[in-house]
C-alpha cells in the first residue's frame, strides 16, 4: 500500500499534522484524504490539547493539484467540510507555514486558529491565473482576516505578499527566526496554558469601516467591466458576498457557486493549459534524464546593442558574470550607458534597490577583445541580423573559447546550421533567440541544430529559468516557431489593408480578442525598416511565393523612409508615442492595390479579420508541427502568449483553435480559399490540421 502524505505525531500532550507530499506538499486527491484521517485521530484523541499543522520539505502546502480540476466529478466538498471540522475544533490548532502558502495551502492555514510563520514566508490566493476562483473559502476568510480591500486586490492579481505585509493585514498572527517546528508547539502550549479560546476567521465579520457605502455594488461593475477573465466578477462577487450575506454558511454557497460557474469556462481551460504547456516546454523528447550538463558560471555576450545590453542584463540578474564584448569603444561606452540607464530607472520606479543595481552592473565587464571571452563557459551572438557577419563571429568565437564552450546566436530568423558551421564547431552551438527587452520579456526560443550536441541543449534548456525564462526548443526553419508563424499573420494584415481596411481597424480586431497589440502597431514599435529588410533578405534566398503583392506595403513603407514610431511615421503617424491616422499609408495602400489588380472593398469585417490573422497562424502552426520544428503543439501556445503577447485567456493560437473547433478552422480556411483564390498556396491546408479536424482530435490541448 501506499505511504499516506500525511501522518499524526505526538510530541507530548501536543498533535503534530505532518504534510509530507514532495514537491511543494500540493493537496493531491491523496494528501486530502490524509488530512481528513489525520484530524479523524486526532478528535478521537482528547489527551492532545492542541494541534500543530506543519509541513516536510522546502515549502508549506503551495497550492492545489491543478490535475484534479480535469476530473469531470472533481468537487471541493470533501476538503472543505475539512477545513470548517478543523475550524471547529475546541482546542487550539497552530499553523507553522514556512516557503510559501497559496491557494489551498493558505486557505488551509486560514481555518487555523493560530498563524505562525518563518521569516521569509510568502502567502498568496493565485487562482484568477488559472482564470479560477478560490474555492476552499478563500473568498470569505480573506476578507474577515485582511480586510475587503485587500482580500480584493490579492485575490483580483493572484499577488504574493510577504512576511510583514501579510502580518501587518493579519493574515499571520506571528514571525519567528529559526526553528519553526519548535516555536510552533512552544505556541500551542502558550496558548492552551492560557486557557485561550480559539480565534475562527470564519465567526468574524467583513470590516467595512472606510469603505463607500456602494464600494462593493463598484468592485462588481470594475471587475466584470474585464469580460475577458470572468474570474474577476466571480471573486468580486464572491467577496460582496462575504460582506452582506446573512451567515457564513450562504457566503459559503455563494463562493461554491461561482467556482463552479468559472471552473468550466473557455477562459480557464486556456489558462490551465498554458500552466501546463509550461512545464512541458523543458521535456525533450530523446534527451536522457540523467545526460550529463555543462557547467555555466561565466557568460560572454557579442554586442552591446539594445538586444546585447538587454541579454547582459537578464544574466547579471541571475548572478552570472557577464564579459560584454563590443567592435568599438564608442559603441561599448553607448551600450554600457543605456544599461546603466536601465537599473536606474528600476531603481527609481522603487523596483529594485541601489546597491543591488550597482552589484549587478558590476558583473558586467565591458571589453573590445574577443581575448577576454576565452574563459567563459557559454558566449552569445547578439549583432543585428547579417549572415555574413554572423558567420564572421562565429569562425573568430570558434577560434578562441575553450573546448566545451556553448556558442549561440542570438538570430531571430537565419539559418543556425550555416553560423554554426562557420563556428568549425557546430556541436557546440545552437540558437538563443531573446525577445526584445532581452531582460524583461519571458520567452527564449532555442534553436536546436541539425549538429547540436544533446548535452548543449539540455544545459541551455536548465540555463532558462535560472535566468528568469521560459524556454520552448525549435528546429532549424525561416522565423523558427514564432517568426515563421508572424509572417502569415503580418502577411494577411497587409492584404487586408490593401484590400481596403484601415490600420487602426486590422489592430482593433485582434487587440478585442485580447491581444496585447495588432500587427501594425507592432510592426511600427519594431521598426518598419527591420520587418522590411526580414522580407528582403527573406527574397534573397528564394524563400518568398511568385506573387509582385506580397508583403509590397511594408517594402514601399521602408523606401519612402517610414520606419514607424522612430521615424514618426509607418502605418500610423505619430505625436510622440500616439499612434494617429495617415493618410499617406492609406492612399499608398490602395496605389499599391491597383497595381497589383487587388479588389477595394467596404464589407470587411473585424470577425474577418480575426479569422484571416489568427487561423493562417494556425494553419502554419500545424505545419510546424508536421515538420518536426516544434515538439508539441502547446509549445507553439507558449511561444506566442509568453514572447508575443497573445492572450493567456485564449490559451495561445493552437489551444483557441481548438477551444473553437479545429473542422470549423478548417472550413473557414477552405472559405478564403474559395473567395481570395489560392493561387500561391496561402490558404492550403496543413494536412495535420485536416487530419486531426476529422478525428476530431486537438492540436494543443491535454498537455501534461
Amino acid at each position: 500500500m501506499n505511504r499516506s502524505p500525511v501522518s499524526l505525531q505526538r510530541e507530548g500532550d501536543i498533535g503534530l499534522l505532518l504534510i509530507d507530499n514532495p514537491p511543494v506538499n500540493a493537496l493531491s486527491p491523496d494528501t486530502v484524504q490524509g488530512l481528513i484521517d489525520a484530524l479523524a485521530a486526532f478528535e478521537a484523541a482528547p489527551e492532545l490539547r492542541a494541534l500543530v499543522l506543519a509541513c516536510e520539505g522546502r515549502t508549506f502546502v503551495a497550492g492545489g493539484d491543478i490535475a484534479a480540476f480535469e476530473d469531470p466529478d472533481f468537487s471541493a466538498v470533501p476538503y472543505n467540510a475539512f477545513l470548517g471540522r478543523l475550524e471547529a475544533l475546541t482546542r487550539p490548532v497552530v499553523a507553522a507555514i514556512h516557503g510559501t502558502a497559496l491557494g489551498g495551502g493558505l486557505e488551509l492555514a486560514m481555518a487555523c486558529h493560530w498563524r505562525l510563520a518563518l521569516r521569509g514566508t510568502r502567502v498568496g490566493l493565485p487562482e484568477v491565473k488559472l482564470g479560477l476562483i478560490p474555492g476552499s473559502l478563500g473568498t470569505q476568510r480573506l476578507p474577515r482576516l485582511a480586510g475587503a480591500e485587500k482580500a480584493l486586490q490579492m485575490m483580483s492579481t493572484g499577488r504574493m505578499v510577504g512576511d510583514q505585509e501579510a502580518l501587518a493585514a493579519g493574515i499571520l498572527d506571528e514571525l519567528c527566526d529559526g526553528d519553526l517546528r519548535a516555536a510552533a508547539l512552544a505556541r500551542a502550549r502558550a496558548l492552551v496554558a492560557q486557557d485561550w479560546q480559539p480565534r475562527r476567521a470564519s465567526a468574524l465579520q467583513v470590516p467595512t469601516a472606510g469603505l463607500a457605502p456602494d464600494f462593493f455594488d463598484q468592485a462588481v461593475a470594475l471587475a466584470e467591466a474585464q469580460f475577458h477573465y470572468p474570474a474577476l466578477g466571480a471573486i468580486a462577487r464572491a467577496v460582496r458576498a462575504a460582506a452582506t450575506a446573512p451567515s457564513f454558511a450562504e457566503g459559503e454557497a455563494a463562493e461554491a457557486r461561482e467556482f463552479m460557474g468559472v471552473l468550466r469556462t473557455p477562459q480557464s481551460q486556456a489558462m490551465r493549459h498554458l500552466f501546463f504547456a509550461e512545464r512541458q516546454t523543458g521535456k525533450i523528447p530523446g534527451l536522457p534524464k540523467d545526460l550529463p550538463l555543462r557547467s555555466i558560471e561565466r557568460v560572454g555576450v557579442v554586442g552591446a546593442g539594445t538586444m546585447g545590453g538587454g541579454i547582459a542584463m537578464a544574466l547579471a540578474n541571475a548572478g552570472l558574470p557577464v564579459v560584454l564584448v563590443e567592435a568599438t569603444s564608442v559603441a561599448l561606452e553607448r551600450g554600457m550607458g543605456l544599461i546603466r540607464k536601465n537599473y536606474e530607472a528600476t531603481v527609481a520606479k522603487g523596483k529594485l534597490a541601489a546597491d543591488v543595481a550597482e552589484k549587478r552592473i558590476a558583473l558586467i565587464t565591458p571589453s573590445l577583445s574577443y581575448d577576454d571571452l576565452a574563459q567563459v563557459d557559454l558566449v552569445i551572438e547578439a549583432v543585428f541580423e547579417d549572415m555574413a557577419l554572423k558567420k564572421e563571429i562565429a569562425a573568430k568565437l570558434g577560434a578562441v573559447v575553450k573546448p566545451g564552450a556553448i556558442i549561440a546566436t542570438n538570430t531571430s530568423t537565419l539559418d543556425v546550421d550555416q553560423i554554426a558551421q562557420a563556428s568549425g564547431r557546430p556541436a557546440d552551438m545552437l540558437g538563443m533567440h531573446f525577445f526584445s527587452p532581452a531582460n524583461v520579456m519571458r520567452l527564449l526560443e532555442v534553436v536546436r541544430g541539425a549538429r547540436t550536441d544533446p548535452a548543449v541543449l539540455a544545459t541551455v534548456m536548465k540555463l532558462a529559468p535560472r535566468i528568469g525564462k521560459v524556454a520552448v526548443v525549435s528546429g532549424v526553419c525561416y522565423g523558427f516557431i514564432g517568426n515563421r508563424m508572424a509572417e502569415v499573420y503580418m502577411r494577411e494584415a497587409e492584404f487586408l489593408l490593401m484590400e481596403g481596411a484601415t490600420p487602426a481597424q486590422v489592430d482593433g480586431a485582434v487587440q478585442a480578442l485580447g491581444l496585447a497589440m495588432g500587427p501594425c502597431r507592432m510592426l511600427d514599435m519594431a521598426g518598419i525598416d527591420v520587418g522590411a529588410k526580414t522580407v528582403i533578405e527573406l527574397g534573397k534566398t528564394g524563400g518568398l511565393p511568385a506573387d509582385p503583392s506580397y508583403r509590397a506595403l511594408v517594402q514601399a513603407l521602408y523606401a519612402r523612409g517610414q520606419y514607424g514610431q522612430k521615424t514618426g511615421a509607418g502605418y500610423y503617424r505619430y505625436e510622440g508615442r500616439t499612434p494617429l491616422p495617415n493618410p499617406d499609408t492609406l492612399a499608398l495602400a490602395e496605389a499599391l492595390a491597383r497595381e497589383h489588380g487587388i479588389a477595394r472593398r467596404e464589407d470587411i469585417s473585424d470577425n474577418e479579420i480575426v479569422e484571416r490573422l489568427i487561423y493562417s497562424m494556425v494553419n502554419e502552426g500545424a505545419r510546424i508541427l508536421e515538420e518536426g520544428i516544434a515538439y508539441r503543439g502547446s509549445d507553439i501556445d507558449v511561444v506566442w502568449t509568453a514572447g508575443y503577447g497573445f492572450p493567456d485567456h485564449a490559451g495561445g493560437p493552437m489551444c483557441l483553435a481548438d477551444l473553437r473547433g479545429l473542422a470549423h478552422v478548417v472550413q473557414r480556411l477552405e472559405h478564403y480559399a474559395q473567395v481570395r483564390g489560392n493561387a500561391h498556396g496561402y490558404w492550403r491546408v496543413s494536412p495535420l490540421l485536416r487530419q486531426r479536424a476529422a478525428e476530431g482530435r486537438t492540436l494543443s490541448l491535454g498537455a501534461r
